[in-house]
């Protein structure tokens, strides 16, 4: 059975549905609202608790909102970034790129990622990545705009360090090869557009390093380094301009780099010619020459340097480094703590030099070295007393080559050591040989001349030792010759080797006494027991005063010190004499014998008449 349905009035029916659809209404509104709440309430607890910086701006850059990170990361309070634009903090640099990125958000809807640096509140700048959205309103207009800024400071930071390294040396700080040799692309790219444009390089090495970083220790050889870094591109700083030397502003167009290890380049991308250089040279090698302090100690460093010209016949960048290595190898061999020029010369002597150090890299393994005697006499009875052992290359082809055109070659390749090691062997062998054989019974000594390298080097104690007890001679027959330039360059290093010699019993003689750098103190402290008069003076006392008075004083000094003096390179009767007025008790030179080979030199002792035995510069 059907209950029928009430029956309702028309109008009433008409209010009844008034009052749902406006009951419906107030839902829907209720709802929209919770939701749009729930919507705030999200964006509320999203942006308060991000790490990244959200703000909501209008658009004309007026701030609405900036979530609690900039308190955070920038240091601002929210009362104080309210008082100012959202402009006012970004760097002046990166506003027109703030601006235009904001615009093409108004316009298109779509934000754009960029960087702009921001200051922080503590007056440093942070850098920040940094995306927009757009907020429209009921009509669809753009009416806000959200940014999320994100802090990308420290990763920017270890990008340009990252960036730094990659083209900078770690150790000094200034530009590596790589650079250096983009910025010589662009110095010889520059003088093919346009020909009057001349630029040029200098290339430095520093002279017996090995010597410091062997002596000083990897951390003491880097301090050297540091430091002549530091004062090489603080001579440049003192320029004005390449023609002056009293310059006082930077030097136009400079780059100094480390190509690694000892060498320093410096790349002047204006000059007028030679000279120009050559005056950045000897301002920086004077610089360099101060001396330097590592642990107490100090040292005194010295720079051979090759200058080289840009030349249209170069055909690449890198042919102009070339001429500057060949230059700066120039400034060794005549002795290092130069300056030297590459010219055509040079580029014939260095080709030369290239096939002498391909074949010396053979000849001990070929057993092409020979060792000659040169005789030390006593000038009043003209007797024997010692022997200098010289070492010869037999080469193939070219014949006996003296020690001046291979040593420094024997030490770029690594030879020299052990060539040493072999000549200390061979000559104590010899003498033994001469004791054997000496029918006049004429005791002499053997004089041994030491490198830089090898004086250096932690073992020489001790293959001298291996070289005594081998032949079975007696130490004190023993004597090695060191350079005043060796002896300078670490009075320490100098004083602690010499004592250990001493104390084996072997005799110690400087050479070339009279022109290098050593000091008095110096002097007074190296346990010594010959000084030899430099061949230069002796050749000069018969025709220059000065020359005469310097050979004289030495003579006294020695006579303070209690130091035997001897003379080389005496080529006249005239020079004996005068020598011997002068008290030089010792002399040797091609007057007396030229160096000999060993039969030879036996001959020459043989021949001394004297029946007595006679203790020469050295003995003990």
């Amino acid at each position: 059975m059907h209950l029928p349905w009430p029956s309702i009035p028309l109008g009433a029916l008409a209010i009844l549905l008034l009052f749902m659809l406006v009951l419906l209404q107030q839902v829907h509104i209720f709802r929209t609202r919770r939701k749009a709440k729930q919507r705030e309430e999200l964006f509320q607890i999203v942006t308060e608790n991000a790490a990244d910086m959200i703000a909501l701006v209008d658009v004309k850059g007026r701030r609405l909102y900036n979530s609690p990170a900039y308190k955070r990361i920038l240091g601002y309070s929210a009362a104080e970034l309210g008082e100012t634009s959202a402009f006012e903090q970004i760097h002046p640099d990166d506003r027109f790129k703030v601006l235009e990125a904001g615009r093409v958000a108004r316009e298109t809807g779509v934000g754009k990622r960029l960087e702009y640096r921001i200051k922080h509140k503590d007056g440093s700048w942070r850098v920040l990545e940094s995306e927009a959205s757009v907020v429209r309103d009921s009509s669809g207009n753009v009416a806000k705009l959200v940014i999320v800024n994100r802090d990308i400071t420290e990763r920017k930071r270890a990008e340009q360090q990252l960036e730094h390294n990659l083209y900078h040396d770690p150790l000094t700080g200034l530009p590596n090869r790589r650079l250096f040799l983009d910025r010589l692309e662009q110095a010889f790219a520059r003088s093919r557009r346009d020909l009057g444009h001349q630029y040029s390089l200098l290339l430095g090495n520093v002279d017996h390093f090995k010597v410091f970083n062997e002596t000083l220790g990897t951390a003491g050889g880097d301090q050297v380094l540091q430091e002549i870094s530091r004062r090489v591109g603080a001579s440049l700083r003192q320029s004005d301009s390449l023609a002056r030397a009293d310059a006082a502003t930077p030097t136009p167009g400079a780059v100094v780099a480390r190509l690694g290890g000892d060498e320093f380049t410096i790349l002047l991308d204006t000059v007028g010619d030679a000279s120009d250089a050559m005056r950045v040279a000897q301002r920086i090698q004077a610089a360099v020459a101060e001396p330097i302090f590592v642990d107490g100690r100090e040292v005194r460093v010295s720079l051979s340097t090759g200058i080289a010209l840009g030349a249209p016949e170069h055909e690449r960048p890198e042919d102009i480094l070339k001429d500057a290595a060949i230059a700066m190898r120039r400034a060794k061999g005549l002795g290092g703590s130069r300056c030297e020029v590459f010219d055509e010369a040079m580029h014939t002597r260095a080709s030369g030099r290239m096939r002498l150090e391909a074949d010396l890299r053979t000849a001990i393994a070929a057993h092409q070295f020979r060792v000659f005697y040169q005789p030390v006499v006593e000038l009043s009875t003209r007797r024997i007393v010692s022997l200098e052992a010289l070492l010869r290359w037999d080469h193939p082809q070219q014949g006996l080559i003296s020690p001046y055109r291979f040593i420094q070659a024997a030490e770029d390749t690594g030879v020299l050591v052990s060539l040493g090691h072999w000549l200390m062997l061979q000559a104590c062998r010899q003498l033994r040989e001469w004791d054997v054989n000496n029918a006049a019974g004429q005791p002499v000594n053997v004089t041994l001349n030491v490198s830089p390298r090898q004086f250096s080097d932690a073992r020489l104690a001790s293959d001298l030792q291996d070289a005594l007890r081998q032949t079975g001679v007696d130490p004190s027959r023993l004597q090695l010759e060191m350079t005043e330039s060796v002896a300078a360059a670490d009075p320490k290093l100098t004083v602690t080797v010499l004592t250990h010699l001493k104390h084996l019993g072997i005799g110690v003689i400087m050479d070339d006494f009279g022109i290098g750098a050593s000091s008095l103190r110096g002097l007074w402290q190296f346990p010594l027991d010959a000084l030899k008069i430099d061949r230069s003076l002796v050749r000069e006392i018969q025709v220059d005063r000065a020359a005469t008075e310097i050979v004289e004083m030495i003579i006294t000094l020695a006579s303070k010190l209690n130091l035997k003096v001897i003379a080389e390179g005496i080529e006249t009767g005239k020079q004996v004499e005068q020598l011997r007025q002068l008290g030089c008790e010792f002399g040797q030179g091609y007057y007396f014998s030229q160096p000999v080979e060993a039969k030879a030199a036996l001959q020459l002792m043989r021949q001394q008449l004297a029946p007595t035995r006679v203790t020469g510069a050295g003995a003990k």
